[in-house]
């Protein structure tokens, strides 16, 4: 099960909002938008994604990770690595 899983329904209102806006996107630059117009939307629409992203970051470690920990052995290893890289893809983004 998915540590998210509690929180599915949330999750994709949210996504659906964040489809909405590159959406929107789209339209900006198909009716010749502003440039700093476009471009203030991309930031509002990339802030979303990252707030997202850390919010399923957090349901990971607090999920999946923690389970793991308390198991112990190589699974635990595993999640506590995986969780890492996962981590450094969204610091390096």
């Amino acid at each position: 099960m998915a540590g998210y899983s509690g929180r599915k329904q949330a999750h994709t209102a949210r996504l659906r909002r964040i489809e909405g806006q590159v959406r929107g996107l789209q339209r900006m630059v198909e009716d010749d938008a502003y440039c700093i117009d476009v471009l203030t939307q991309v930031s509002a629409a990339t802030s979303a994604l990252k707030a997202f992203s850390l919010s399923l970051l957090e349901e990971h470690l607090a999920h999946c990770v923690a389970e793991a920990a308390r198991k112990g052995g190589p699974e635990a290893d595993a999640k506590v690595k995986e969780a890492s890289e996962a981590i450094a893809r969204l610091v390096r983004s």
